[in-house]
């Protein structure tokens, strides 16, 4: 028998920030992301081998435990252990012992939410195996409280969300750990123009996100006048953003992720550099409308909104900066596990 599974990155549209905890337990936060068909993969093989091995393919780290209750949280694969531990003391009370291989379609640090969406990836792998009672919001909640609890990295709340659920949401965050996702009812022609106006171009830096996260988080809870009114604002756009696809108005779609790109950069100064800047403005010359890093800034992938008519000569030139360029399409199924039975 063998157990597979997978979950959709996703691209951070407008309002990314607003879903950490120390603002949104304070003001509500609204986000809207899309999900796209690059995936965090993982496979699970059960055996009696007494040993449990982990290996991230695409990383190449390799750990093998002794089957236990609990496991050491290991430093090269921190999510794999972690998952495992929550698994066991919530749902199984006993060892298990198998072979996991996980890998991802982005590297770390890219902004697509790839470590959340490979939490949901590994607990969706679990839940298919052991036929857990667990849910979409469920999934999603558990991956929150292991990444951010258990492990204790910094981020935001709507990568597990985005993962779980898939396709375009409007995610509203609240206070006591109330989350309600909205699954937008876009028109085919509407998802149409969007996938066939953006473009994905990965800057080759990979940014350590949990520090970006810090410093919002140092800011908001300074009560730091600038972060907050950032932080409004990126609340604002995605209410906007939501507005203009529901309708079609490709102008207001755009308008809104430049205004949200210039609010995120004053919620903190790690967010965007001279490289990023330039970057942006290289795109804007060569044919694109709008533009935004994916996720926390710093690096990783810049969105970038264009004519679908200017959309090769814009790659063309983004392709001259040795850079990757991506064109994704939209997904609208969320994590998925299945099993093979061994003929």
């Amino acid at each position: 028998m063998i157990i597979r599974s997978k979950a959709p990155l996703r691209l951070g549209l407008a309002g990314g920030g607003t879903d950490i905890a120390d603002y949104y337990n304070r003001f509500g936060g609204y986000v809207l992301n899309a999900t796209i068909d690059m995936y965090a993969c993982c496979t699970i093989e059960p055996n009696d081998s007494d040993e449990i091995e982990f290996f991230a393919a695409d990383l190449d780290k390799r750990e093998i435990f002794t089957s236990s209750f609990n496991l050491p949280l290991s430093p090269a694969l921190p999510l794999h252990t972690g998952i495992y531990n929550r698994i066991i003391s919530d749902f199984i009370k006993k060892p298990l012992s198998f072979k996991m291989t996980t890998y991802s379609d982005a590297p770390a640090g890219s902004g697509l939410g790839s470590s959340s969406t490979m939490v949901v990836a590994i607990i969706k792998a679990f839940v298919e195996w052991l036929n857990l009672p667990l849910g979409e919001y469920d999934i999603a909640a558990l991956a929150y409280k292991i990444e951010r609890e258990d492990i204790g990295f910094a981020g935001g709340k709507q990568d597990q969300y985005a993962a779980t659920f898939g396709g375009f949401n409007f995610m509203e965050f609240y206070e006591n750990e109330r989350v309600i996702v909205n699954p937008l009812r876009l028109k085919r022609w509407i998802r149409n123009e969007i996938e066939a106006s953006l473009v994905l171009y990965y800057t080759g830096v990979s940014r350590e996100s949990a520090n970006i996260i810090k410093e919002q988080i140092q800011h908001t809870q300074k009560g730091d006048t600038k972060n907050i009114e950032s932080m409004h604002e990126l609340k604002k756009q995605a209410v906007f953003m939501k507005e203009a696809l529901l309708k079609g108005d490709f102008k207001g779609f755009s308008d809104c992720l430049s205004q949200g790109w210039l609010a995120k950069k004053n919620a903190a100064s790690s967010i965007s550099n001279s490289f990023l800047d330039d970057l942006y403005q290289f795109a804007l010359d060569n044919g694109a409308q709008s533009a935004k890093i994916s996720g926390a800034g710093g690096g990783g992938f810049m969105m970038i909104y264009c004519d679908p008519c200017r959309k090769n000569s814009l790659i063309r030139a983004l392709k001259e900066k040795q850079g990757m360029v991506l064109t994704p399409s939209f997904t609208e199924t969320g994590t998925q596990g299945w099993t093979i039975y061994n003929n």
